[in-house]
């Protein structure tokens, strides 16, 4: 009998470089983009922050940064984005982007709605050919000041299917300056931290490359979780996955997707990182069900792990 595949992901270059960095923005195209737009001002508490002259439209929580833009087209992730925080920590990514080969350009001013005028960021394409964007910081005074029953308080993290799960790590540690928190031991999944959350970007192997596996909101706490599965069915939108908790990261979880199809997922109670007290090493996961999902293992209908399902 063949025993299973073990891995360990590396952390080199310019692991732990980025302390102070969050996600910003996502950007998808959807075949309707008014019915998307409905669903997450209905669902979320989204409103619309520009109407874009193709169609598209920019999402947000009232006031501060956008949170999503939409335009029609093919499912699929068109970018998505990080708020640089650390001082200095712009220059270096763009330094040690261009160290690696990687070809970076200017990030368009309209990426940088409610930011200061000296805000500024870069873009540059991931091993898969989507676009990123990094940026200093902007205001993002319409988070974190809601009803939680009725609203998440901030988009929290994005995972990436990839079919190199490697490449993925090895480009946002090496290269950008994320850490591993945690993987699963056979490479498969691979979660990475650019602040004191667990973690701010995931990569997990699905076959392909260039798209997103899910995104993810936070909630304020469990209470929240009760309150949004009645109102999710109050509104007829099936629960996907969960409720649950994960493994890495600790975290109790939610699923359900947008009219396109994406994967969508509450989040409270994350692991906490203090890097500037602690020497951490990242942990490595069985890949089994009950990793993913501690509360008895269950699965998503789209998720597969290499051990025990």
């Amino acid at each position: 009998m063949n025993r299973p595949l073990r891995v360990v992901l590396p952390e080199n270059g310019a692991a732990g470089a980025l302390t102070r960095t969050a996600v910003s923005h996502i950007g998808f195209a959807v075949p309707d983009v008014a019915a998307t737009v409905d669903f997450y001002c209905r669902i979320l508490g989204l409103t619309v922050h520009d109407e874009l002259p193709d169609g598209g439209v920019r999402l947000g929580w009232g006031s501060g940064h956008h949170v999503m833009e939409l335009v029609t087209g093919p499912k699929g992730l068109r970018h998505y984005g990080f708020e640089v925080r650390d001082a200095d920590g712009l220059d270096g990514i763009a330094k040690r982007l261009v160290a690696a080969g990687h070809s970076v350009a200017e990030l368009s001013a309209e990426y940088l709605d409610h930011a200061p005028a000296t805000a500024r960021g870069l873009t540059v394409t991931d091993p898969h050919g989507t676009e990123v964007h990094f940026h200093t910081a902007v205001r993002r005074h319409g988070e974190s000041a809601a009803d939680t029953g009725r609203r998440p308080i901030k988009y929290q993290h994005i995972t990436l299917g990839t079919d190199d799960v490697a490449a993925m790590v090895a480009f946002y540690v090496d290269v950008v300056g994320f850490r591993i928190s945690d993987q699963l031991d056979d490479g498969g999944f691979a979660w990475l931290r650019s602040d004191r959350d667990h973690h701010s970007l995931a990569v997990v192997h699905v076959g392909r490359g260039g798209d997103i596996d899910h995104f993810s909101f936070d909630l304020a706490e469990w209470a929240d979780f009760k309150a949004w599965c009645d109102r999710l069915t109050d509104e007829n939108v099936d629960v996907t996955w969960g409720p649950g908790r994960h493994g890495p990261g600790n975290n109790l979880f939610v699923f359900f997707d947008d009219p396109a199809g994406n994967h969508i997922e509450l989040s409270a109670e994350m692991e906490k990182f203090h890097d500037d007290r602690v020497t951490y090493v990242p942990r490595r996961w069985k890949p089994i069900p009950n990793t993913v999902n501690l509360w008895g293992g269950q699965l998503a209908s789209w998720r597969t792990t290499s051990e025990g399902a």
